[in-house]
């Protein structure tokens, strides 16, 4: 994550899984353009790029290198950061914009579908991207393929050909994603604004959907603090919209007018 002017005054704490470096830095620009999305502010472009909860702090977990790789060990670290500080930080949603492919080696995979869902056994509200290995039967990333944590699928726009968002259903047929959001060509915080002067680029992926989804649910737990990360799962169950080319993506697509009514 790197200080951009969107998201200043508002990361509360930042550990790194990859480097374990002090200082607060991204050196791939995916931690940067998700935490926009999610609680970027707007201010370089006067709010037309604000994200979806521009009141929300941030606490960055790490896990990927300057190519925009991580490794399942990593992952689990940051998982593991976050049980150990989620009461300290406050943290009450935990946006995991990353994923393996299905068929890691060893128990590997189940260790990380465990690991999330020891998050939501927490009380956490735990956001996952469905992954870009779509769209074939089967596809949902790891850990999206958890029964219990919110996967995120992008919403494919009119006219496109070449979706590669992960679906379902899983090898215990649940259907994944539940919830699909606008995620190709999304305009958010470049982590290179500083050097180049350039304050938004645009990235595609589930990982850009997955934010939009979490700052809804901070939205959502602002307005209901006392609600529970099931009574947030419930209601995007309840509000989602499922049209005709939606169908067999779980609940539909995210509609936060109807989130927060």
């Amino acid at each position: 994550m790197a200080g951009h002017p969107d998201l200043r005054g508002r990361i509360r704490a930042f550990y790194d899984c990859v480097n374990h470096r002090s200082g607060m830095y991204d050196d791939s620009g995916h931690g940067t353009h998700v935490g926009g999305i999610l609680a970027g502010d707007g201010r370089l472009s006067k709010g037309e790029y604000s994200g979806i909860a521009p009141g929300a702090s941030l606490v960055i977990v790490k896990v990927l290198d300057a190519r925009g790789e991580g490794s399942v060990e990593q992952i689990l670290e940051g998982i593991l950061w976050i049980r150990d500080n989620y009461e300290r930080y406050g943290i009450r949603i935990a946006n995991v914009s990353v994923g393996a492919k299905k068929g890691l080696e060893g128990t590997k995979e189940q260790e990380l579908i465990e690991a999330v869902e020891m998050l939501w056994d927490l009380g956490i509200t735990v956001v996952v991207s469905a992954g870009n290995r779509g769209p074939e039967t089967g596809s949902i990333a790891v850990p999206g393929n958890s029964r219990k944590v919110i996967t995120v699928g992008s919403l494919d726009e009119p006219g496109m050909k070449n979706g590669c968002s992960g679906v379902g259903p899983t090898d215990h047929c649940i259907v994944k994603p539940e919830v699909v959001a606008p995620g190709y060509h999304v305009a958010s915080c470049n982590s290179r604004y500083f050097k180049t002067k350039i304050p938004y680029v645009r990235k595609s992926g589930t990982s850009m959907a997955t934010p939009v989804v979490s700052g809804a649910a901070a939205l959502f737990l602002s307005k209901y603090p006392e609600a529970q990360n099931v009574d947030v799962k419930l209601k995007f169950r309840k509000t989602c919209e499922n049209k005709a080319e939606e169908a067999g993506l779980g609940w539909g697509c995210l509609r936060i007018n109807g989130l927060l009514e």
